[in-house]
């Protein structure tokens, strides 16, 4: 009796050391941030896609980008105040035939299409490694690279609401509410690189670390809902925004959708 209670007890003791704690957690998302600077990028455009290529497109007005997938409207008169979008945070899975870390990130910003100069965003990166998935919760004011918010606690499955405010050209804020567990942080930006106010998304990126994108993970299917962008003269939806699909070595990668009030964003690999 007392030899098969310790046996349990020892092995209770060794899943329970085997299990990180979300301080052990923090410290992977550090150490990884810490080994090459986190970046996101304007959208770079892919051109020269072949016939064959460009026919298997979700949509018949379709841009191609090598780092972002998504809906992106485009200011006529009036420019772009805010920008906000709910999503559940999904379970990465290596691409097919992928071994290693992979990567994408979802979020909602102003700017970094028609203008390029600057991008305030904010949203959640989602990492698979082996049988290990991660997340980072981050703000940025591009070109400046981006900042994870500390103590946010982020899960698969977790629904999360993130909004940026642009209360001038060069200054705003970023926030990201976690609707499963009662959280939410802000950052202010102040005297930071002029917005053109002229774009807002809502976008999955292939998003940079040391220096080149990070290889690209199987995020399924993400889902802005209550997509929204303030302008000057009230709020609009994502109806009539420009489609961006996500092209690498020649294959479309996503598939995007959108409706009055939503952007789907689904990751096809073919």
């Amino acid at each position: 009796m007392f030899s098969s209670a310790l046996f349990v007890q020892v092995l209770l003791a060794t899943a329970a050391f085997a299990i990180p704690t979300s301080r052990e957690r923090f410290a992977e998302r550090v150490a990884r941030r810490a080994s090459g600077t986190r970046l996101s990028h304007p959208k770079q455009s892919v051109t020269g896609l072949s016939a064959e290529v460009a026919s298997g497109s979700n949509a018949t007005h379709v841009d191609y980008s090598s780092n972002w997938s998504g809906a992106v409207l485009v200011a006529g008169s009036n420019t772009y105040k805010s920008v906000t979008g709910t999503f559940t945070v999904p379970t990465p899975k290596e691409p097919s035939g992928g071994s290693g870390t992979h990567s994408a990130s979802a979020w909602v910003g102003i700017d970094g299409d028609t203008c390029g100069n600057a991008i305030l965003q904010t949203g959640v990166d989602f990492t698979v490694s082996g049988s290990r998935v991660s997340f980072d919760a981050w703000y940025e004011w591009y070109p400046d690279y981006a900042y994870d918010f500390s103590g946010f606690e982020i899960s698969a499955g977790d629904s999360i609401t993130a909004t940026v405010t642009a209360t001038s050209t060069t200054s705003g804020t970023a926030t990201l509410i976690n609707h499963s567990t009662g959280q939410q942080v802000s950052h202010s930006f102040s005297r930071q690189p002029a917005l053109c106010e002229q774009n807002a998304e809502w976008i999955v990126e292939d998003f940079e670390e040391n220096g080149g994108l990070v290889p690209l993970a199987n995020w399924g299917t993400v889902t802005f809902t209550g997509a929204s962008a303030g302008t000057s003269s009230g709020s609009v939806g994502p109806t009539g925004a420009d489609i961006i699909d996500l092209e690498q070595n020649g294959r479309v990668l996503t598939s995007v959708s959108t409706s009055s009030n939503s952007v789907t964003v689904t990751y096809t690999g073919s």
